[in-house]
């Protein structure tokens, strides 16, 4: 970042590995950021010059920063938030990772399963803005059993959240138990359109974002190879296009 050159200043928080600029919002909206001692409002923008403080602490950026890319079996119990003060049960501290790294999205506290962490604020902003073009892949065990009605229920759209979900791809692969790809991200998402189809659901796991598959024990993490981040950046780039097309 140039010293004279201005950036909002949730993109300032991205782009020296701090937070996403979601979680940048929140700090301003919630009266935690500083620009030079005065209280930032949404939209401010800064530059090398200027002094930003979070809660006090000064926020330094950092040209030189190696981004960290992380994938993560992340157990039931655990919240995918950055909010340290206010929920003890955090992902952040979970990890414990030298580094201050972030969730790329969210799965809900009583899911299991894989979640991308990452200290690149602009590829979650990136992935976020290119949600429905990603595929995440689930695997659902019901406490009813399932038929193929329920299947076909799924799969065409359910009715939640004042809106309709996507027509997706859902197999059934036992009395109670199915599988799901989901190119959306609403808010407990997959339990909600399970309680609309009749049922309920009593195990989540999440076992693929994109092409990244789980392969690391729950509570576990491991860096994603420069293979695997090639492969997201090229399907980032098809997205950004398709989207302006």
């Amino acid at each position: 970042m140039e010293e004279k050159k201005l950036v909002r200043i949730n993109k300032f928080f991205s782009e020296v590995g701090h937070s996403s600029r979601r979680a940048a919002d929140k700090y301003v909206q919630e009266g935690r950021v500083t620009i030079n001692g005065v209280k930032a409002e949404m939209g401010s923008k800064v530059s090398m010059n200027d002094e930003v403080r979070l809660d006090g602490k000064l926020i330094t950026p950092n040209d030189e920063v190696q981004h960290v890319y992380l994938a993560f079996n992340k157990p039931r119990g655990i919240v995918c938030t950055t909010d340290t003060r206010r929920e003890k049960n955090n992902i952040v501290d979970y990890i414990n990772y030298p580094e201050r790294i972030f969730p790329i999205g969210r799965l809900d506290k009583d899911s299991q399963g894989l979640i991308l962490m990452t200290s690149d604020g602009d590829i979650v902003n990136q992935i976020l803005r290119s949600d429905n073009e990603n595929e995440k892949e689930y695997m659902v065990y019901t406490k009813e059993p399932i038929n193929q009605k329920f299947i076909n229920k799924m799969s065409n759209g359910v009715p939640i959240l004042d809106t309709v979900t996507k027509k997706c791809f859902v197999e059934q692969l036992g009395e109670k138990q199915f599988r799901i790809i989901l190119t959306q991200g609403l808010n407990r998402q997959i339990r909600r359109m399970t309680e609309y189809c009749g049922n309920k659901v009593v195990k989540l796991e999440r076992y693929r974002i994109m092409n990244i598959e789980l392969d690391v024990p729950l509570g576990k993490y491991r860096e994603l190879t420069p293979a695997e981040m090639k492969e997201i950046r090229r399907r980032l780039a098809g997205a950004s296009k398709t989207s302006k097309s």
